[in-house]
């Protein structure tokens, strides 16, 4: 249940995250209304809170962890908010991320 827990937690920091930065990028780059920068930083404030609460208690754990889930995320969606399509490179680059959110957040510690 943890990890499941964990899993969602991500996954819910990385639409707030990757979703606050789109929309400050839409207000300042492609000349959308100013509304869309608040609402980037209303989401990007979310996201810390959501960070926060991931069962494991070390930040700097936590927070390399969820960078691995940033890089995946932020490929995915500039797929479907963009029409981005990502190379084999950028696909590459991805899986050994998430191999390192692997590692880094759920292999076996000692006293755990």
């Amino acid at each position: 249940m943890t990890i499941a827990k964990s899993v969602l937690l991500f996954a819910l920091a990385a639409l707030a995250e990757i979703g606050g930065a789109w929309l400050i990028w839409q207000a300042v780059r492609e000349d959308r209304a100013w509304w869309f920068a608040g609402l980037g930083v209303m989401a990007l404030g979310a996201y810390g809170f959501i960070a926060a609460l991931q069962p494991d208690a070390n930040f700097g754990r936590v927070l390399a962890g969820y960078g691995g889930i940033f890089i995946a995320g932020s490929l995915a969606w500039g797929m479907v908010m963009d029409g981005f399509r990502p190379d084999r490179w950028d696909y590459v680059g991805a899986a050994i991320a998430l191999v390192g959110v692997a590692v880094l957040m759920y292999a076996p510690r000692d006293g755990a």
